[in-house]
């Protein structure tokens, strides 16, 4: 146990401790008088058999006699000697071996233990905290925002109400601080009027109720809030709220823009002054089956390849890389060039549309926003669900399990071209996509991931994209933080930019290694107001550059760590 000054100076301030000493001295006040009067009394004792000893012979055979010890150098030799000495005996056994430490663990070693566990779990930030983000629930979401914030070392907190649960997140390495999220206090502790962003991650009503409190502190501090009802939208946004995510809707839409038969399009996700990135599947289309070089999409539309993602792998494209069936251009270049691959190949997927309907596992909020996606542009869909009175229009809703041979069988399996799993749970998820690929190998099949470890699960499994929840709303939040209008990749990929690090000033990016070590790609450099969009490999870098990059989030940490640290 650490014994600090500041430990000491916070333990015996506070008035329970102190009533707990004052408990603890009459305690050992009782055990002196005890240990004086058998003392006197072995005097008068021993004189009666004609031995005379000293005073601290008296103390000294009092306590070896009640702690137990019983060294036998000293005895009496008549009955009543004995008996006294089973008195002091028993008496020691209650007071020292019993009440002593029953009182000092109560009185002092416990209080002692909880002030420094409190001491861990602070109550109130330092007064010259400023610039942290304060979240207010722990789940998926905040979790995978809390890796981002480490990796960026953006300082936060996490506010816990309950002191037990606040150690067990402290002992895992998060920073949290004990408090009610619904008191003002709370948040004047946490210096919430100085904070860079507030996180709220609850309920729809405890997310508004947050929203009022910090709002009776500070009008002008940003506060992010999720929503699960689209009800609840304007409610939270009249609460004060400056931005509300429905990540549900978010990630429902998402899944339907990539399905095939989608939006035919391909969808932008992240803008860079002039720069666009955008997704792009190829399936259907007449690359597939070609190399890189032999797409010859540089030289024909002005787009740079810089990324393929081929079921949860994210790739460094190469001059020899092969698109797949399955795989997923990241493409770099001009609104003007996008515009020109697009009008070609947009056209393939139009032309490849299919009649039959696209599965949809689970009408909850995520697949009733994939139904009304498909509904809205009149794509043909079938929605499974077990519970007969979550459905909507019978037409379009198929009453069963999707783990049935029967129900799939309704639901035309043997003909849908994909099909989307959209339940909450992904033990559900993971099972129902080895089933429907057991069934059907040339399906498309795109997979919900709650939490960020099973995206590889599901790949494994069979799922050809995955969207997890976990990391669109962690990506959402942390891009609104630094003020940046861009969306999550697909399943973890990212784009961040920051100001180019001293190690890499005056090396050009092929004597970097950037792609080497951290598998990043480098698609834009900014100097002096002027964006250059897929640099020369040759081009040095400046040291007041900015670097606009694109990798996974495994990536993005190597190449902080390497590079930035």
């Amino acid at each position: 146990m650490k014994f600090s000054p500041s430990m000491m100076s916070y333990f015996f301030q506070r008035e329970s401790t102190k009533r707990n000493i004052r408990q603890l001295l009459r305690f050992v006040l009782v055990l002196m008088f005890l240990v004086i009067v058998f003392s006197v009394a072995f005097h008068f004792l021993m004189a009666l058999e004609g031995k005379n000893h000293s005073w601290i012979t008296g103390f000294y055979w009092t306590l070896t006699v009640m702690s137990t010890l019983g060294f036998g150098d000293i005895t009496f030799n008549t009955d009543l000697g004995r008996a006294f000495s089973i008195v002091v005996l028993l008496s020691g056994m209650v007071f020292l071996l019993t009440l002593l430490p029953f009182t000092f663990i109560k009185f002092f070693y416990a209080p002692w233990i909880e002030a420094e566990a409190r001491k861990r779990t602070p109550q109130e930030l330092p007064p010259e905290t400023r610039g942290h983000v304060i979240i207010t629930n722990y789940d998926s979401v905040t979790m995978a925002l809390i890796e981002k914030l480490t990796a960026h070392k953006v300082d936060y907190v996490v506010v816990v109400e309950d002191f037990k649960r606040a150690l067990e997140l402290y002992d895992t390495g998060v920073r949290v601080a004990v408090g009610n999220v619904d008191d003002p206090e709370t948040y004047r502790k946490l210096r919430a009027d100085r904070a860079a962003l507030i996180v709220a991650t609850n309920r729809d009503e405890i997310n508004t109720n947050i929203t009022f409190t910090v709002r009776e502190l500070s009008e002008g501090v940003p506060i992010i809030t999720t929503a699960d009802s689209p009800y609840s939208l304007d409610i939270l946004q009249m609460a004060g709220s400056t931005k509300v995510l429905q990540i549900y809707d978010m990630l429902g839409r998402s899944l339907a823009a990539w399905t095939v038969g989608g939006d035919c399009k391909a969808n932008v996700i992240g803008r860079f002054d002039e720069l666009i990135i955008a997704e792009f599947p190829v399936v259907g289309t007449p690359l597939v089956g070609k190399t890189l070089v032999e797409s010859k999409l540089r030289e024909e539309f002005g787009v740079n390849v810089v990324g393929i993602w081929e079921r949860g792998r994210f790739e460094v494209p190469r001059a020899e890389s092969r698109i797949e069936r399955t795989s997923v251009l990241l493409l770099a270049g001009t609104e003007k060039s996008l515009a020109a691959y697009e009008e070609v190949y947009a056209f393939y997927h139009i032309c490849n549309l299919t009649v039959d309907p696209v599965l949809i596992v689970g009408s909850g909020r995520v697949g009733d926003t994939i139904a009304r996606r498909f509904k809205e542009r009149e794509s043909p869909y079938l929605v499974i669900e077990k519970n007969p009175k979550r459905l909507e229009d019978e037409k379009h809703y198929v009453v069963g399990d999707a783990a049935d041979i029967q129900t799939l069988q309704r639901a035309w399996i043997e003909k849908a071209p994909a099909a989307l799993i959209t339940t909450h749970d992904d033990a559900t998820n993971i099972y129902l996509t080895k089933y429907l690929r057991s069934l059907r190998p040339d399906m498309q099949i795109l997979s919900r991931a709650n939490l960020d470890r099973n995206v590889s699960t599901l790949h494994r499994a069979g799922a050809d994209f995955v969207m997890s929840y976990a990391s669109l709303g962690a990506n959402a939040i942390f891009n609104f933080l630094k003020n940046e209008d861009t969306w999550m990749l697909a399943e973890g990929l990212n784009i961040f930019h920051l100001k180019a690090p001293e190690t890499l000033a005056g090396k050009n990016l092929a004597d970097s290694r950037i792609r080497e070590i951290t598998d990043c790609s480098v698609v834009a450099v900014k100097e002096k107001d002027i964006l250059f969009i897929n640099p020369d490999p040759q081009r040095p870098i400046n040291p007041d550059a900015v670097l606009v990059l694109i990798g996974n989030n495994e990536g993005e940490r190597k190449f902080l760590k390497v590079f930035a640290s």
